[in-house]
């Protein structure tokens, strides 16, 4: 598993373009070739882009669940809605499709976040609305999400 990491400003163009930033570049290498995933994220109105490895690996968990219960179907078809299939080109751009961009309320400017094994793309200023809010109780996360871990245990 590959983590990424950074965040880095893109300016997309009229078509939805963004050009990969070198840094950013240099750690998708080993996965470009391979094809990635962009959908909506589940939790804020971004968009999460999976290396295939990535992809392949959650569609495998997702495919464990019951289709013959009403809550996992409808949790499917929410999750995989409006997911597409993207490339970086050989000038090093990624497409965003124009509903995707829509969904996200992105602009021209282009934040790309890393969120350890996938990245995050957002609208500049929803983003930093988005660290600004977390920054409030951000103590507060950290000890209830990393809290009860021993030390040890994140080696």
């Amino acid at each position: 598993m590959q983590h990424f990491i950074g965040t880095y400003e893109c300016k997309a163009d009229a078509k939805g373009r963004i050009m990969i930033p070198v840094a950013l570049k240099k750690q998708l290498a080993a996965v470009v070739s391979q094809g990635f995933v962009l959908k909506r994220a589940v939790f804020n109105s971004c968009l999460e882009l999976y290396p295939m490895k990535e992809w392949e690996q959650l569609m495998t968990k997702i495919n464990t669940l019951n289709r013959f219960n009403k809550k996992n179907i409808d949790f499917i078809r929410r999750f995989t809605a409006g997911v597409k299939m993207v490339d970086v080109d050989a000038s090093g751009r990624l497409l965003i499709p124009k509903d995707l961009l829509g969904h996200a309320g992105m602009n021209k400017e282009v934040v790309v976040s890393s969120a350890v094994n996938i990245l995050e793309l957002w609208d500049k200023t929803q983003y930093e609305e988005a660290i600004d809010a977390a920054t409030l109780d951000f103590g507060a996360l950290a000890e209830e999400v990393m809290g009860d871990q021993n030390e040890n245990d994140l080696s």
